[in-house]
């Protein structure tokens, strides 16, 4: 069969996470307006009768301003070494930028990868703008594939699988057909409460959460789920506990909700935040909250 590795490269908030997620028909990643909202490597194993791909959702490639920005930066690129096929996805609603060409020359340093130009969010694009901007990448390098697509309406999206399965190596397949991701049930539901978190929340306060899971105890028909969010200053946790508690119980109720569908249980949730200073330049702090260097 075919099988082999795809990363999913380009500047932060062009829908790369979005893209993993249509592919699998499913909420792997979180994604939310925020630039920088994915934070680790997630693993989508898409699976038929024909082939094996794995899809590789990188942490949106930035210059960095903390060393969690410097460590998010290396997972990105530790993807490009591995990969038989490198999708870079840009947004054609705001066109191919300096961050975008900054992305493509990282990308270069494997030149042995297949190299996809994906233009993301054809659906708020007219045509004549596709092509203008279609010329004016090719104008930079070539690309082994071009391909418009719409990843939030699923535009193209099966014409992009058809296509990677061409250049796909003949091997056998990586994972069991049993496998959906490399991430475990705990990661993702902390992932829920941070989606959450983060759309409610504005300025410099998505950026400064983290959450993790303490507590997940599965019974027949109810999970409870403990999951404490982490601040970087006092203020911060004020603003999202909100007056009376009101901020916290709406995150915990819009989460929940992703909880329950994904598991196909009921879920009761506890939330907790927590101050800790600092936490995104401090190594100890970033291996503590699950953010090991590879």
């Amino acid at each position: 069969m075919k099988c082999g590795t795809v990363a999913i490269m380009g500047r932060p908030n062009v829908g790369k996470s979005t893209l993993l997620n249509t592919v699998m028909n499913m909420k792997l990643a979180i994604t939310t307006d925020k630039a920088g909202t994915t934070r680790n490597i997630i693993e989508g194993i898409y699976q038929d009768k024909e082939a094996q791909i794995i899809f590789i959702d990188t942490p949106g490639i930035h210059k960095p301003t903390h060393k969690l920005g410097n460590l998010l930066n290396r997972k990105a690129y530790q993807n490009i070494d591995s990969a038989d096929i490198i999708l870079f996805l840009i947004d054609g609603e705001k066109g191919f930028g300096k961050g975008d060409q900054f992305v493509l020359k990282k990308i270069e340093e494997n030149p042995e990868a297949h190299l996809f130009l994906l233009i993301n969010k054809i659906d708020k694009m007219k045509k004549e703008q596709l092509i203008k901007m279609i010329d004016q990448v090719k104008e930079v390098r070539s690309f082994d594939e071009i391909i418009p697509i719409s990843a939030l309406k699923r535009q193209a999206v099966d014409d992009l699988i058809s296509t990677i399965k061409k250049y796909l190596p003949v091997q056998e397949a990586i994972f069991s057909a049993s496998d959906l991701t490399n991430v475990s049930t705990r990661f993702l539901m902390a992932e829920f409460v941070r989606e959450k978190a983060m759309m409610l929340t504005r300025e410099e306060v998505p950026h400064a959460i983290t959450c993790y899971v303490e507590n997940y105890e599965e019974e027949e028909n109810l999970v409870h789920i403990q999951v404490l969010l982490v601040v970087d200053r006092e203020n911060l946790k004020k603003i999202l506990i909100g007056k009376q508690g009101a901020m916290m119980k709406k995150i915990g109720t819009m989460a929940r909700r992703d909880m329950e569908d994904f598991l196909g249980k009921k879920v009761f949730l506890e939330l907790h935040v927590k101050v800790m200073e600092k936490w995104r330049d401090q190594e100890k702090l970033l291996k503590e909250l699950g953010f090991e260097d590879e």
